[in-house]
């Protein structure tokens, strides 16, 4: 008799398959989240900021918001961008000034809707009495969620906020009746031989009725220059006279160049000297400067970490000569609307979480009429229709987290101070033309309490349905936005913006 060997009928691989049916079980009561084919980020939270804030408040050690960097490469200026908070050379309490900022954000959107209404109804305010790259700074050293760049006016180095919702560009002014503290010193005009005033019967003086919604008025003096007043809806205003002095972009000089000498501001513009106007009337740095750079800007918005620095770019030969992107650019055009001429709207046509695509009640985006896009606004802003639609899918997609209460205007938190790192759902914004923007993974939390206990979803509901929406800054942060004003058209692509 043959004695058969005995064989084992074990398979070899039976360890792994017991593994899978017990993560298959797993996955059916839901113990862990197995096989989720939404599209993510990974967020490392112990690199962030606030890591190194844990006693809740950070100082800079700059006591000057001029930067010395700028460059002229293929036909483009190149300035760079700083968030301000890194020049006040004060001690911010984080906490604090996290609820600040969302508060101004609130009362600034507020200003914004209260202009577009009063545009669309007619009512005008009277009021009485080539090309450059600029390195691009942060807003958080002058307390404000804002960018600054650093331009010359009259031979003075001077750091202005970046506006792409404003029109005029101004500055503070000697003699002052009443100005906030700015960092650097303050320009004085009556030194300096390529100033000039701007006569009040001039086109120049009747244009600003269409840049700043008031209408400019003369002064009482023998010879009556043109006065004007612009007013931000957070309690910010200035006051002044209409001028023209030298301006120095970079490398490239703009003679007669029309800004507002500030002599009576008040407000939250932080160490900044003023603000530089990059809307589209025919008073903004762009339309100013079209014959130099064709009416073509772009810019990086760097994060709030220290050091951080983007660029605005003025010009260039090409939209790839300059830029580092890493994706290719994608472009829509911009949406002609009377009512917002001087605003840059783009009509979106789609919001995407992990891959999902929203479809709102009734077709909202259809209805929106356009969506603002403003370098000046913080927090995106979304009708109430597709902002309960964009927050019922991100939290069937980011589930699992603790909660924490809501914050200002930002309703959706979480706890994650447990946590080393999350996977994020990836947003992105689809606009006419199959243009596309996807949101950074900084630009998805906004980081309310330095040990990350309170961490918030950062977009958040109008009001009502009938008021425009806007993309804000913390949403741009690590995109090159291009605005082509020439060709009336918008373009993103991601891009680092961690160096000039």
């Amino acid at each position: 008799m043959v004695k058969l060997k005995p064989t084992s009928i074990m398979p070899s691989n039976f360890p792994f398959l017991v593994s899978l049916l017990l993560l298959l079980l797993n996955c059916a009561t839901k113990t862990v989240q197995c096989f989720d084919q939404h599209e993510k980020k990974l967020l490392s939270l112990q690199n962030l900021q606030w890591q190194a804030l844990k006693s809740g408040t950070t100082s800079s050690s700059s006591s000057t918001c001029v930067s010395q960097k700028s460059r002229t490469e293929k036909g483009a200026i190149v300035l760079e961008m700083k968030h301000r908070d890194y020049c006040s050379g004060k001690t911010i309490d984080w906490n604090k000034e996290q609820k600040k900022r969302l508060i101004l954000d609130k009362l600034h959107v507020q200003n914004l809707q209260s202009r577009i209404r009063t545009t669309n109804s007619g009512n005008i305010k009277v009021v009485s009495e080539s090309n450059t790259q600029i390195p691009l700074t942060s807003g958080i050293k002058l307390q404000t969620l804002n960018y600054i760049v650093t331009v010359q006016l009259g031979g003075k180095k001077m750091a202005v906020i970046v506006d792409t919702g404003s029109d005029l560009t101004w500055v503070q002014c000697q003699p002052c009746k009443s100005c906030y503290t700015q960092q650097d010193p303050v320009f004085n005009p009556s030194i300096s031989p390529s100033y000039k005033k701007v006569e009040c019967n001039s086109s120049t003086c009747q244009s600003l009725l269409f840049a700043t919604g008031n209408s400019g008025v003369c002064s009482s003096n023998p010879n009556p220059t043109c006065n004007y007043y612009v007013s931000y809806g957070d309690g910010s205003y200035t006051r002044g006279d209409l001028g023209s002095e030298h301006l120095v972009l970079g490398t490239t000089s703009v003679k007669g160049f029309v800004i507002g000498c500030g002599r009576n501001n008040k407000g939250l513009f932080g160490g900044a000297s003023g603000l530089m106007g990059l809307g589209r009337s025919d008073l903004s740095l762009i339309s100013q400067t079209k014959s130099i750079f064709g009416g073509v800007f772009s810019y990086c918005l760097p994060s709030t970490q220290p050091g951080a620095s983007g660029s605005l770019v003025l010009g260039g030969d090409s939209y790839s000569s300059v830029y580092k992107n890493s994706t290719p650019i994608t472009f829509t055009r911009m949406v002609s609307n009377p009512q917002l001429s001087t605003f840059y709207v783009l009509n979106l046509t789609g919001v995407s979480i992990g891959g999902v695509r929203l479809l709102s009640d009734s077709s909202s985006f259809g209805k929106l009429g356009g969506i603002l896009i403003d370098s000046g606004t913080v927090i995106t802003r979304l009708p109430p229709s597709i902002y309960n639609a964009f927050k019922a899918e991100f939290l069937k997609q980011f589930s699992g987290f603790p909660s924490a209460p809501g914050f200002s205007i930002l309703e959706t938190c979480f706890n994650l101070s447990a946590y080393q790192e999350v996977n994020i759902p990836v947003v992105k914004l689809q606009f006419e033309g199959n243009a596309e923007m996807a949101v950074d993974v900084m630009g998805i939390f906004y980081f309310v309490k330095a040990d990350a206990s309170q961490v918030c979803l950062a977009i958040a509901s109008l009001s009502y349905e009938d008021e425009i929406g806007i993309i804000g800054n913390y949403q741009q942060k690590n995109q090159r936005v291009i605005y082509d004003t020439k060709e009336s058209k918008l373009g993103f692509a991601g891009e680092s913006c961690t160096s000039l």
